[in-house]
């Protein structure tokens, strides 16, 4: 069983963009919250922005994020966790 700090590690905003699939940027919610604060997308793309900026507003990480050992997926749409459940590809 894992601690409560070892479940708050594995969903920490660095770890989240290190396990997705995705580029960093696609964590980002551009919502009405991201316009009042003023943000320009353009700033937010690399890996250190990103993480940045949802350590200060996690509000705008994108929603439903789910993590499977070393993988893991925006579940938008919800058909995407089934990526996760096939096996890793192995070596060729």
């Amino acid at each position: 069983m894992r601690s409560s700090s070892s479940k708050r590690a594995a969903s920490t905003p660095e770890r989240i963009v290190d396990v997705i699939s995705d580029p960093p940027s696609a964590l980002v919610r551009h919502d009405d919250r991201f316009r009042e604060l003023g943000l320009d997308p353009d700033q937010y793309r690399d890996r250190d922005a990103v993480v940045a900026l949802l350590l200060n507003h996690p509000e705008l990480l994108q929603r439903p994020v789910i993590i499977r050992g070393d993988r893991g997926v925006i579940a938008r749409p919800s058909e995407r966790v089934m990526e996760l459940l096939e096996p890793e590809p192995g070596p060729t």
